[in-house]
């Protein structure tokens, strides 16, 4: 017999709480103690864990869910599990561990996911970063967050997960104003326009938005967020300081973002205020190098100017549990990584201005919340809209532990999501852990150079997008969109690409089986006959592809990169499969062989139009009518043939189309 006795001498530093380990057991095992009022580092492992409450009181959380633990309370962990114990009371709290590894089990677990993280039990929202009403959406946008939270919300959905896409206009931007003043009208005008336009190019492209928010037009938006800040400001993070400022040495006009430029502190390259697109730091404008003003020529100068500023230097800690409960990518850590190791980073989070939302203290003149800040209320008011449309009682001001965020943004404004908000959120509402993923694009070039609204360097969506090429789009953008490294869209490739890959590849592929299903079986799906190894190796192949495309489409593997490879690796199988089956498709002897061949390339059909319903939504609706499988509300969990009998109309279906007919000269899309 083994005999563990719990002794304060043998503990040491482990996972933000003290622990000790127990050699003599057959299991890994172990001894931990909670002081009062302390957390553990939130963690996850492949190994089964099992906490046994000995002594003390306090909660243990996992995956979104808490549970008040006690003497006698026993939790088990599954491979993966995210947890954390936290004591409460003012005693100890001491628990026996037990962990082991079931390789099985572990691997399983992996591979779903969705079940590990509770995504079908819970709410899952979905944000895809407002865009700025200064221009409309451009290819570079639609690329990036849009295109993929729309995926991402109708891949859940098809697995049985509420999941909702919500996204609006952030029109309190300074860019706005910028745009404003070169267009010769108001600010709100401005905002009200594009952001119209912006909603209109969504539908363009078949993204569909539940909670769309304009927040110049909203009617609690702005008391909303005053409270939410109110909440900042009580809590003592965020305080009024008198700091060094930059303004206009000709006209004396503060200075911030779009209205200063100079060298990034932190990489050194080219940037404008408050945030380096390039390496994606944060700067506060005065630690800029040479700084330049777009008011005039004169110089920059700084100036002391009382605002509200957060110290973010002090939530190091905080901003690494919350990375360890979510996916959060290695580019993000590492950003993490070099703004907390600065000795001081003091964020204003009011600037002067006449646009945008005024604190409702008023301890500072004339300002405004800044509009980043302004925007992790934004999600959290979102929710609250689209609750009330859905009969929810979801509130900005309680945000629920159970709710699932999930944030599409490009690498430029990583700082905020994946810095910034964790830590607001921390102060406005201590006793709520949001869990976070993250999912991040570089930046999308246009024929070598960046897109831009603000220079109308770009292909509009409205420009390319019609009923007849939206699929086209969709596909060679999830194709190319850049999500480890920038990636560049060139007209001749994305013609190419459509030509060869969807009409000569995927079109042709299906109108011909259609053609010889008309002449062979009456225009009928065949029942499948005698099967040959070469049929369970293809059937085999359609299983892996439709494993490789829900990985890829899944939460934690999500890359559109990998989707649309997939979805044309199907059709590259079915062709190749054909073309092998060709040579006795019409001997008379193989004709029961014959019928199963074609039974499985119907089965391949039928699986691109279900696996391809996330990505290319009409597209999988137009072939699963012609296949006479209309419903694609389910993700398929296994590769199915198409009913015996079922009439197929394949034959002269025309999906894909390169460019609009009216589609203007190459060296017209570009500014």
């Amino acid at each position: 017999m083994n005999v563990s006795v719990f002794a304060t001498e043998d503990l040491h530093q482990a996972f933000g709480i003290e622990m000790s380990s127990v050699e003599s057991m057959s299991a890994g095992a172990g001894w931990g103690r909670v002081a009062p009022g302390v957390t553990s580092d939130p963690h996850q492992h492949d190994e089964i864990e099992m906490f046994v409450v000995v002594a003390g009181t306090g909660w243990v959380a996992f995956d979104g869910r808490r549970i008040r633990v006690e003497p006698g309370t026993v939790c088990q962990f599954e491979p993966f599990e995210t947890h954390v114990i936290e004591n409460d009371g003012d005693v100890d709290l001491v628990f026996f561990d037990l962990y082991w590894r079931d390789p099985a089990l572990a691997a399983r677990t992996a591979a779903t996911g969705a079940a590990r993280r509770r995504f079908p039990e819970r709410p899952v929202f979905v944000f895809s970063t407002p865009p700025t009403p200064n221009g409309d959406l451009h290819l570079g946008h639609l690329s990036g967050p849009y295109l993929g939270a729309d995926a991402y919300v109708r891949f859940q959905r098809m697995q049985g997960t509420e999941a909702w896409h919500l996204t609006g206009s952030d029109d309190f931007q300074s860019y706005v104003v910028e745009c404003a003043r070169r267009e010769e009208r108001e600010p709100a005008s401005t905002a009200g326009h594009y952001s119209a336009e912006i909603a209109a190019t969504l539908r363009l492209m078949d993204i569909e938005v539940d909670q769309f928010t304009a927040t110049n037009e909203d009617p609690g938006y702005r008391d909303g967020l005053r409270g939410y800040f109110s909440k900042l400001v009580d809590s003592g993070a965020v305080t009024v300081r008198q700091t060094d400022a930059l303004v206009d040495a000709e006209t004396g006009a503060y200075l911030y973002e779009v209205d200063v430029s100079g060298g990034c502190p932190g990489c050194g390259g080219g940037t404008s205020g408050n945030i380096c697109e390039e390496c994606g730091e944060p700067n506060v404008c005065v630690d800029l190098v040479d700084p330049r003003s777009s008011r005039s020529q004169a110089p920059s100068k700084q100036q002391p100017v009382s605002r509200f500023v957060l110290p973010l230097h002090e939530f190091g800690k905080e901003v690494a549990d919350h990375h360890r409960l979510g996916r959060v990518p290695a580019r993000l850590r590492e950003l993490a990584d070099r703004v907390f190791a600065r000795t001081s980073l003091d964020i204003p989070v009011t600037h002067p201005s006449a646009w945008g939302v005024a604190p409702a203290e008023t301890t500072v003149d004339g300002q405004v919340i800044w509009v980043w800040p302004e925007m992790s209320y934004g999600f959290l008011h979102g929710i609250e809209a689209l609750g009330g449309r859905l009969g929810r009682d979801w509130r900005a001001v309680a945000p629920e532990q159970d709710w699932k965020f999930v944030h599409f943004f490009g690498y430029d404004n990583s700082f905020y999501h994946a810095v910034l908000y964790p830590a607001l959120y921390r102060s406005a509402y201590p006793a709520w852990n949001p869990d976070i993923d993250y999912h991040v694009n570089e930046f999308y070039l246009l024929e070598g150079g960046k897109f831009s609204t603000s220079r109308r360097h770009a292909v509009w969506g409205k420009q390319i997008l019609r009923p007849e090429t939206v699929d086209a789009v969709r596909y060679y953008l999830s194709l190319t969109r850049p999500e480890q490294q920038r990636t560049n869209f060139e007209l001749a490739a994305y013609t190419e690409t459509v030509q060869r890959v969807l009409v000569d590849g995927w079109q042709s592929w299906l109108n011909d089986l259609g053609a010889r299903i008309a002449g062979q079986h009456g225009g009928l799906a065949p029942d499948a006959g005698v099967w040959t190894p070469e049929h369970t190796a293809f059937l085999n192949r359609l299983g892996i592809r439709l494993a490789a495309v829900a990985d890829s489409l899944g939460q934690d593997g999500f890359s559109l990169n990998r989707a649309a490879a997939e979805l044309d690796g199907i059709v590259v199988d079915a062709r190749r499969f054909a073309e092998a089956e060709a040579r006795t498709a019409l001997i008379a002897g193989w004709n029961d062989e014959a019928r199963t061949a074609v039974a499985l390339e119907l089965a391949a059909a039928q699986l691109l139009a279900r696996a391809a319903a996330p990505v290319m939504p009409r597209f999988a609706a137009r072939l699963a009518e012609a296949l006479g499988t209309a419903d694609l509300s389910s993700w398929p969990s296994q590769v199915e043939l198409v009913a015996p009998g079922t009439r197929i109309n394949l034959e002269d279906q025309s999906y894909f189309a390169a460019l609009p007919s009216d589609w203007p000269l190459a060296a017209e899309t570009t500014g």
